[in-house]
């Protein structure tokens, strides 16, 4: 394990609107890119660790569209998609994200990974919503805890050669 593993990502609400969550990683910039943009990687990192991720859809590039399934251990399925709207090799990821149970409910998020020096990456990420009753839900249904195990799991990923 990493010395990062086990830190908890920074989420704050700097408008109605918005999410703000901000991470640091101690891995190289391309290597915590790669993670975010191989399709290969995702199911290694995506998700609770009880679920297994399938990533149905994966062509990150711009204009380019995602579609993860979560299979839960009772085989149930939760389905994530979205169209990337940029994609900055390194720099910056931005999507769109909808989630099967709230089909027509889409935010947009901005990622944007930093080269902090020394093997380090700081992630800040931002999801703007459509109302702000959208946005606190999201946070309600449990996302942070989601977004810290999910992140734990990268911190693994990373700490292995990829």
């Amino acid at each position: 394990m990493t010395q990062e593993t086990g830190q908890k990502a920074t989420v704050t609400k700097p408008s109605e609107r918005e999410i703000k969550i901000e991470r640091v990683f101690d891995a190289p910039r391309e290597r915590v890119f790669a993670a975010h943009t191989d399709p290969e990687l995702i199911p290694q990192w995506w998700g609770l660790r009880e679920t297994e991720t399938v990533v149905e859809e994966m062509d990150a590039t711009t204009g380019g569209a995602w579609r993860f399934a979560t299979v839960n251990p009772d085989g149930s399925r939760i389905v994530f998609r979205g169209v990337y709207r940029e994609v900055t090799p390194v720099e910056r990821i931005a999507q769109t994200f909808e989630w099967d149970g709230m089909p027509g409910y889409v935010s947009a998020e901005t990622a944007d990974f930093e080269d902090l020096g020394d093997g380090r990456t700081k992630i800040t990420s931002v999801s703007i919503f459509y109302t702000a009753e959208e946005r606190d839900g999201m946070l309600e249904s449990g996302m942070e805890g989601g977004l810290n195990e999910t992140y734990s799991r990268l911190d693994e990923l990373l700490a292995r050669s990829i």
